[in-house]
């Protein structure tokens, strides 16, 4: 049986703690399990609570002591983070030999760990500059298929900084957006094999009005790289009739959570607007 999470036990034990172990359950699970892992100090400032509140919370919990809390905190984490590896590594023997569960995983590891390889990362960091200066505008678009994956890059850009507009998949369209682009803004393109005419001219438009591209491509690299030195490819081939777009989601995200960084002081106030709003439309469901 799986032993209990420190969460798990924090919640178990609700109904048996005092109004000042509630408040501190409750700030260590808002950000759990991150939010323990500060000093003593730190973690009942946090909550507003004593520090001989948090030592009495962690002996209730069963440890010895704030260092044996935070050591199996850190355990968690590690779990946390492993987490998909490591459960593929019990699962993947225990599969038939050959079986696609394996032959997948497999190609998809390999096609990272090669991408990751042939990255140069002094471009990588200048395109992380690039988004992050707050004088560009960024466009995102991408294609048939990686739409879905310029979504998510757009979305992800819009919480964290100003000016970033996702340009339509309607090619018909591009004319109005492309108005509003200027000289030393960015445009954000996934374009992988079958690669597509209309996002090709798009480019060349945009870099006749001095925009710079950022292009995430495939192994083969679209003919838009031909028109940008920020181009990041990655490979795609596994076991199906579908190219995997796995590394290019990964390649993606490091990016986000670089810029992120960078932006760091605007993007928590806009993050914290924003969940200010969710809050009062009610969008996601909380519980107590």
């Amino acid at each position: 049986m799986t032993p209990k999470t420190i969460a798990e036990k924090l919640r178990d034990m609700a109904g048996g703690l005092t109004r000042a172990e509630r408040q501190l359950s409750d700030s260590i699970l808002k950000n759990y399990p991150v939010s323990g892992l500060g000093s003593i100090t730190k973690v009942a400032h946090a909550a507003e609570v004593s520090t001989p509140t948090v030592a009495r919370l962690v002996q209730k919990l069963g440890f010895s002591g704030f260092p044996d809390f935070q050591a199996n905190l850190r355990i968690e984490l590690d779990e946390k983070i492993s987490g998909p590896i490591a459960k593929r590594e019990r699962w993947a023997n225990d599969a038939p030999e050959g079986h696609v569960l394996n032959r997948f995983t497999e190609a998809v590891i390999d096609n990272i760990s090669q991408s990751l390889g042939d990255i140069d990362t002094a471009k990588f960091d200048a395109t992380c500059a690039l988004l992050s200066d707050p004088k560009r505008k960024i466009f995102v678009v991408g294609g048939r298929v990686t739409r879905t994956l310029a979504d998510y890059f757009f979305l992800h850009m819009q919480v964290i900084r100003k000016n970033v507009t996702h340009i339509s998949s309607s090619s018909n369209a591009w004319p109005h957006y492309l108005l509003d682009i200027d000289e030393g803004d960015i445009v954000v393109i996934f374009d992988i094999r079958r690669y597509e005419n209309s996002t090709l001219k798009l480019a060349e438009m945009a870099r006749e009005k001095g925009a710079q591209i950022i292009l995430f491509t495939d192994q083969w690299q679209s003919p838009i790289g031909q028109h940008t030195e920020f181009s990041f490819s990655s490979r795609i081939v596994v076991p199906s009739a579908w190219d995997s777009n796995v590394t290019c989601m990964l390649i993606a995200e490091i990016i986000i959570a670089q810029v992120q960084e960078t932006f760091w002081g605007e993007t928590k106030g806009r993050m914290e607007e924003l969940e200010t709003m969710f809050d009062k439309t009610r969008f996601f469901r909380k519980f107590s």
